[in-house]
């Protein structure tokens, strides 16, 4: 039996922790939480996530620089990376492709639904 998909979220706001976690759970993914982006980036280390759902706007680090350090670490360069953002608008997402470079990017308000069918995109099925 083979492990299962480890996926990383990374968000302030602890509502969309907890709803977007179990959720993901239920689908099958094995979910860990941070919200703290200085103290996910050292989680994501350990951890070592098939996928991490970044927040773009974060009280203590920008969700972008989290993105930049990612990159330039060579334990993590392959990491993939949803962005959440509150930022951009649904019809922006739309006209944008969905992506940030080759990241995809979910506007919010969002669904579990639309969170999911990214993940599968990013990772395949749980």
């Amino acid at each position: 039996m083979s492990a299962k998909k480890k996926v990383f979220i990374i968000d302030d706001e602890k509502d969309i922790l907890f709803s977007l976690s179990a959720f993901l759970q239920r689908n099958g993914y094995d979910v860990r939480t941070s919200d703290s982006g200085e103290a996910g980036l050292a989680l994501i280390r350990q951890e070592r996530p098939d996928l991490l759902i970044l927040d773009l706007i974060l009280p203590d680090i920008d969700g972008s620089e989290i993105a930049s350090r990612l990159m330039d670490d060579p334990l993590t360069r392959d990491l993939r990376v949803v962005f959440l953002t509150s930022v951009m608008r649904k019809a922006e997402q739309h006209e944008s492709g969905s992506q940030i470079g080759n990241r995809c990017i979910i506007a919010k308000p969002c669904t579990s639904e639309e969170i999911l069918a990214c993940v599968r995109d990013q990772i395949g099925a749980a």
